[in-house]
């Protein structure tokens, strides 16, 4: 390309997404000792591609300097002397694979949606049949009706995360650095939090298709948007921050990241276990006071 035009062109119909510009005496202009001016055009529609672009092309410049440093002093018998010898280092993912950031977070939104949107069908589903006021009546106490309408999906749920981290393995190379009793534990936590949702949702409705509707939109939505699964929310303005913490998802996908990722212990995420215990007692809680009132006024 030898025009702005034919390089206006590349970016905008997205045939490259970076260009570098090399002047044509740039040959004649470096070997006689005069300063060289490289140029980079960089598509910055999306900002974090385009971060990671020009940190490696800023990388490949100091490599290539350095390197051409070298040729000249040893031309001139000198030796090349580096002051401070900069070696990085990646802790927990050195090369730097998305997936392994991205799996535990998957788990997450997938136990989160299964286990509140089908707690919350089934409990929802006795109301339309009508069969709830029978089993009111029954000798079973509430107890007893929750905990046979949640444990088949708590049985699903950890399923659907033990394929999840068995398929993140062997496609992936996604391995369980930490503890798996810890991480068994943790993910009961999470799972009576997921399944409080869906008690509070089918407390509040009526029917299957609005529990569906409300269960999606409590569940997906959040966990997709404020858990820190695809956006750091470190990076959030602080009343964003604040709001992530109405979903569970935020607690669990940190938790995740230590046990799967980081291989650490207790010591490391037990903050983030004891709001997601509090979570739960708060949703179980309010189920109950909504589902009182409920009852009162009918």
């Amino acid at each position: 390309m030898n025009n702005d035009k034919q390089l206006k062109g590349t970016l905008d119909n997205k045939q490259a997404q970076v260009i570098a510009v090399i002047p044509f005496d740039f040959s004649r202009k470096f070997y006689s000792g005069q300063v060289v001016k490289v140029q980079f055009l960089n598509d910055g529609v999306d900002g974090n591609t385009a971060t990671i672009i020009q940190n490696y092309v800023t990388a490949a410049l100091q490599t290539y300097g350095q390197n051409l440093a070298a040729e000249v002093l040893m031309k001139n018998g000198q030796k090349n002397y580096v002051p401070i010898d900069l070696e990085a280092r990646f802790w927990y993912n050195p090369d730097l694979q998305t997936t392994r950031f991205l799996i535990p977070g998957l788990i997450a939104m997938i136990l989160l949606i299964t286990a509140a949107i089908s707690v919350s069908l089934s409990l929802v589903r006795e109301k339309e049949r009508g069969t709830i006021e029978q089993i009111n009546v029954s000798p079973i106490n509430s107890f007893e009706l929750i905990t046979g309408k949640i444990l088949p999906y708590l049985i699903l749920s950890l399923f659907n995360a033990a394929m999840i981290l068995i398929v993140g393995y062997f496609l992936f190379g996604v391995e369980i650095k930490g503890s798996i009793i810890l991480l068994f534990f943790t993910t009961l936590l999470f799972l009576s939090a997921s399944t409080g949702m869906g008690i509070l949702v089918s407390v509040i409705a009526d029917s299957q298709q609005v529990a569906f509707s409300v269960a999606t939109f409590v569940t997906l939505l959040p966990s997709f948007i404020l858990s820190g699964f695809i956006f750091p929310i470190e990076s959030m303005p602080w009343p964003v921050q604040i709001l992530t913490n109405i979903t569970p998802a935020k607690f669990f996908i940190e938790i995740l990241r230590a046990i799967i990722i980081r291989g650490t212990g207790v010591a490391s995420f037990w903050d983030q276990a004891l709001y997601l215990l509090l979570f739960t007692t708060v949703i179980i809680l309010l189920s109950i006071i909504i589902n009182k009132r409920k009852e009162n006024n009918g």
